[in-house]
């Protein structure tokens, strides 16, 4: 088996593959199936774009198809975007106006109309042989660009403002998806460069064995990062559930006055009332605990309550609430009455649900595990 035989075989089974996660995706019982959906279109789209490195020749009853096979990469950089849409946004539904993002893929395809899709077999190979010098196609690649990056930066924007709502409102701190889906943004973007190098090897070099080596590479990583991405998300799938698309962080809501606030004795008065209510009536107990839940518990307005926590005492909402449950665990873990309780019991106790990310707040906040400070206190 020689080196491009190799290559051709690895590419065919990443293709296989991906297609495989997508079923998967479609078949599998959630009640979050629009989020599967949409990701399962952005794999199997990139599936189709990466057949044209196992196709060498154009049998002349398909260009018409090959030709349509084309125009699926201007699906990609959209179908990415909603489903990060769909992933942050709990309230997030497909609507007749998101058709506009297939605009491209519909101008891709009439701009073969006159040349390919309605023409003879010769004027469509004429057609092709003389593609890659007409401006219209340098046009939908510098195009192809512009989405992709447009795409990618307003998913990356929409990622880090729905973490911050949701640090800002909600307690619940396994954000495990979230995060993961920060990453792979990331590295989906680090990976188009990759196919950015390859369009600089072809104009520079050509056809040859570096490009079969960066498209190989390409591929590889891309399914590797796809796998360990949906590992995440779906075995984990009630970490991240999304925000209400209508809240919005607070630094937007709210007019800065300085970028260090003034406190008044007004705020001091609120900001020591809000720490009394916290360790009289413990309402950090609750899991689930939102902004919302705590306002209409202590009589403030929600916008007033997330100005105090966050901007006046210079913390999101997730980290005040999550300091007051740690303190619990930590006065339990040293209450030798209580020793025979397991740690799983305390977290469960004072507001955790997942055993992984109590460990994590507990060591952030004392630089120890549980099981640790437990040995130490006692």
């Amino acid at each position: 088996m020689d080196k491009y035989s190799f290559l051709e075989i690895t590419a065919f089974i990443g293709i296989f593959l991906v297609l495989v996660l997508a079923l998967f995706l479609l078949t599998v019982k959630t009640k979050y199936k629009l989020g599967n959906q949409l990701f399962a279109f952005f794999l199997i789209a990139n599936a189709i774009d990466a057949c044209k490195y196992l196709i060498h020749h154009i049998p002349e009853n398909f260009i018409n198809l090959e030709a349509f096979r084309w125009s699926i990469v201007y699906l990609v950089p959209a179908s990415f975007y909603l489903y990060v849409m769909s992933i942050c946004f709990s309230n997030f539904r497909l609507k007749p106006k998101h058709l506009l993002h297939a605009i491209p893929f519909i101008a891709y395809n009439l701009n073969f109309i006159s040349g390919i899709y309605f023409e003879t077999n010769a004027m469509k190979l004429d057609f092709i042989k003389n593609m890659n010098q007409m401006p219209i196609t340098h046009f939908f690649q510098i195009l192809f660009e512009l989405l992709f990056q447009v795409y990618f930066i307003a998913s990356f924007l929409i990622i880090r403002n729905s973490r911050t709502v949701y640090l800002e409102n909600y307690t619940n701190p396994n954000i495990s998806l979230i995060n993961a889906l920060h990453k792979i943004t990331i590295v989906y973007y680090l990976l188009h460069f990759l196919v950015l190098l390859r369009w600089l090897v072809t104009f520079t070099i050509g056809l040859g064995e570096v490009r079969q080596w960066i498209v190989t590479l390409d591929g590889f990583t891309f399914l590797c990062c796809t796998c360990w991405y949906l590992f995440i998300a779906l075995n984990n799938p009630e970490f991240f559930r999304g925000v209400n698309s209508h809240l919005k962080p607070i630094t937007e809501v709210v007019s800065k006055q300085k970028s260090s606030p003034l406190i008044d004795d007004e705020k001091n008065k609120q900001i020591e009332s809000l720490k009394d209510f916290m360790i009289e009536k413990e309402p950090y107990l609750d899991s689930s605990l939102t902004i919302q839940d705590l306002s209409e518990q202590v009589k403030i307005p929600v916008k007033d309550l997330s100005t105090l926590i966050n901007l006046y005492m210079d913390k999101h909402f997730f980290d005040f609430v999550n300091e007051y449950r740690i303190e619990k665990a930590m006065n339990i873990l040293k209450d030798s009455s209580q020793k025979e309780l397991t740690i799983l019991e305390i977290l469960y106790e004072v507001g955790f649900n997942s055993k992984s990310s109590f460990n994590t707040s507990f060591k952030k906040y004392t630089g120890k595990t549980p099981t640790d400070y437990r040995k130490q206190a006692l």
